[in-house]
């Protein structure tokens, strides 16, 4: 057997590719779908099947296209009632590709149509198997039970299945069971998902919180208390993934004058700048939206862009304007109307205007931390863990809906982890008119090097 994990860290997802015998299945593939396609024809394999463990909410899935391309067969489980022609698996049932046979287990709980897929070399039958886990369990964690809520089912129903799916089934397995999911750090389908990328089920049995024994009822409110918000996007994408979404090369985005730019955004669509935050503070079109290609860029897209709304990209060159087009349709976002050709470059250029935004180290920070007002975006669980003296906590997910509590007059230091997210922060602040607003270089992290006092 031949096995391959493709890891998208921007999103921190992971697929997988599995070949025996000339034959491959494709797991939870992400929507560029040429790597499968290329890593198969080096294995020397056909792709007989395209597998889904559950329709993704927060990313839109390749299945669709990866299926036409090479005439595969999209597979789900039957409760995910996806309106295209696919394989309808449920408990039991087994795919074949050369000596491998994958098992379903269903295991409802993340998602009503949830199923972990079991892996087993019959070639090698002293070799481990390896379970497919998409989002049920991950490393260190279990999926999210809050996200099926428009499909008929409460948390608490959804963690009730979940129960069943973890204790009353995947522990069932050998503690030498490999166990690869679909997300690592980072992913919004859970709260405390590991770095690592793979485990055991052995391993995770001892250190996996929620899979030490308890009552359902205990499981049950754990799982439901203290839910973050499911980014604005989830429920976007699910829908796009029970459809199946058009071929990624369909979505485009063409090159436009600093004139053209000009004029869209006057007649009210978005100049977002995918930049990193030193180059937008030195200088970017005003009212334009830093989201920067370095970080999780499609996620907090997803989270804080509407759809609805018209996206011009400014970027540091047209190569990298057009993968922030790429990285936006990943999460459903297919609302970019063209490309600011030439960047800022272009833009100073044809004498339009610029605005800027000051940058402030630690030192400075600590300095004026009586005449300045420090927001925080990290989200609770980091603020908590220590943040700047007198730091207002308003994490950046909830910053559009929480601007009304800031004075537009004050100074602001707006601060992250490492100056990110804050930069983020700050392009949403000076759209709303907040004139004295700083970003903090380096961050809570900075702050931290430097030996600071924290609360």
């Amino acid at each position: 057997m031949q096995f391959e994990q493709f890891y998208l860290g921007c999103l921190a997802h992971a697929s997988y590719l599995i070949a025996s015998e000339g034959e491959a299945a494709v797991v939870d593939p992400q929507r560029d779908v040429d790597q499968y396609i290329e890593s198969a024809a080096r294995m020397g394999a056909r792709i007989r099947y395209v597998v889904e463990t559950h329709l993704h909410a927060d990313f839109v899935s390749g299945h669709r296209e990866l299926a036409e391309r090479t005439g595969a067969e999209i597979v789900f489980g039957e409760a995910a009632a996806a309106e295209f022609p696919h394989r309808a698996v449920r408990e039991g049932d087994e795919l074949r590709i050369g000596g491998v046979v994958l098992r379903a287990i269903a295991t409802p709980g993340h998602t009503p149509e949830s199923v972990c897929w079991l892996v087993t070399d019959t070639a090698s039958p002293d070799a481990s198997q390896k379970l497919l886990t998409g989002d049920t369990l991950f490393i260190g964690d279990v999926g999210r039970p809050d996200l099926a809520g428009g499909r008929g089912y409460t948390s608490q129903q959804m963690a009730s299945m979940l129960y069943d799916s973890v204790h009353g089934k995947l522990l069932k397995l050998g503690d030498d069971v490999e166990v690869w999911p679909a997300h690592g750090a980072g992913s919004s389908c859970g709260r405390n998902i590991s770095s690592d990328r793979s485990s055991t089920i052995g391993l995770q049995r001892r250190i996996n919180y929620a899979l030490q024994p308890m009552e359902r009822d205990a499981f049950v409110a754990m799982m439901t208390t203290d839910l973050p918000p499911a980014p604005r996007y989830f429920a976007m994408d699910a829908e796009i993934n029970r459809r199946g979404a058009r071929a990624l090369h369909e979505v485009d985005a063409p090159g436009l004058s600093p004139q053209d730019v000009a004029r869209r955004i006057g007649e009210g669509e978005l100049l977002l700048d995918v930049r990193d935050n030193a180059s937008f503070a030195a200088g970017h079109v005003p009212g334009a939206f830093n989201i920067g290609l370095s970080g999780q860029f499609a996620s907090w897209a997803g989270t804080l862009l509407s759809p609805e709304q018209g996206v011009v990209v400014a970027a540091d060159d047209d190569r990298r304007g057009r993968e922030a087009v790429m990285r936006l349709a990943r999460v459903g976002l297919e609302n970019v109307s063209g490309l600011l050709r030439g960047g800022m470059d272009a833009w100073q250029q044809a004498g339009q205007e610029v605005a800027t935004l000051l940058q402030i180290d630690v030192g400075e920070l600590r300095s004026r931390l009586g005449g300045l007002r420090v927001v925080d975006v990290r989200r609770p669980v980091e603020f908590a863990t220590g943040h700047v003296p007198g730091a207002l906590n308003v994490p950046l997910s909830e910053l559009p809906d929480r601007v009304d509590e800031l004075d537009p007059a004050q100074e602001i230091a707006v601060v992250c982890a490492g100056g990110y997210r804050s930069s983020i922060a700050a392009s949403i602040l000076q759209r709303h008119s907040f004139v004295g607003l700083r970003n903090v270089i380096g961050g809570t992290s900075a702050w931290l090097k430097a030996g600071f006092e924290t609360e």
